[in-house]
């Protein structure tokens, strides 16, 4: 038998997250491994670190938006929602990359989704090339984005590596719908304010 376990997490005073690449709306569902899901939250805050007085950042990244008031000293817990609506949002609006759409989420999570996907004047990445022609041998595009100012950073380099170990799926299988051990995530209205997930298990 299957039972569904809902979840709704309904954000306050601005908690609708706006990820650092951009304002692209998501599409109407995903589904995501839950358990890989987990574990780019885990790597995202093993690196990102916590953002003190690093404004407009707060909490494991969140970039502040006109109108929230998030401050410095938020709880864990505000840290931590914020952070999943935020890679929740970038999972969606890269939601065409199918089983790779968590990878270029956290990928995004750090440099930004526009800096991946172009817009204006930035150049489409190599990477995402590579999964628009189909091609997922992408791991050297994927860790080229280890530098600062032109020059490779160590520690960007393990974030990198370890961001791709995580959420890299190495497999031929379609995902299912209902398949046990899987997060369906549903966006709601347009400001994003209400996140339903439903978590299915057996």
């Amino acid at each position: 038998m299957i039972v569904a376990a809902l979840c709704l997490i309904t954000t306050y005073s601005g908690m609708a997250a706006q990820p650092r690449g951009g304002e692209e709306p998501p599409p109407a569902a995903l589904q995501i491994q839950a358990s890989l899901f987990e574990k780019a939250v885990a790597c995202i805050k093993e690196h990102e670190g916590w953002h003190g007085n690093h404004l407009p950042y707060v909490g494991y990244g969140h970039k502040l938006l006109p109108g929230e008031t998030f401050t410095p000293d938020m709880t864990e817990v505000q840290a931590d929602s914020l952070l999943r609506v935020d890679l929740m949002k970038l999972c969606r609006m890269c939601s065409r990359f199918g089983k790779d759409a968590l990878l270029v989420a956290t990928l995004s999570y750090n440099v930004g989704y526009y800096r991946l996907v172009g817009y204006g004047k930035i150049p489409k990445s190599r990477l995402i090339q590579k999964l628009e022609a189909g091609d997922r041998n992408i791991y050297d595009e994927y860790i080229s984005f280890r530098c600062y100012k032109g020059k490779v950073v160590p520690s960007i380099e393990r974030r990198r590596k370890k961001e791709f170990s995580c959420t890299y799926l190495n497999c031929k299988k379609p995902f299912l719908k209902h398949r046990r051990g899987f997060l369906q995530i549903l966006i709601y209205n347009e400001t994003y304010s209400t996140l339903w997930v439903y978590l299915l298990f057996t």
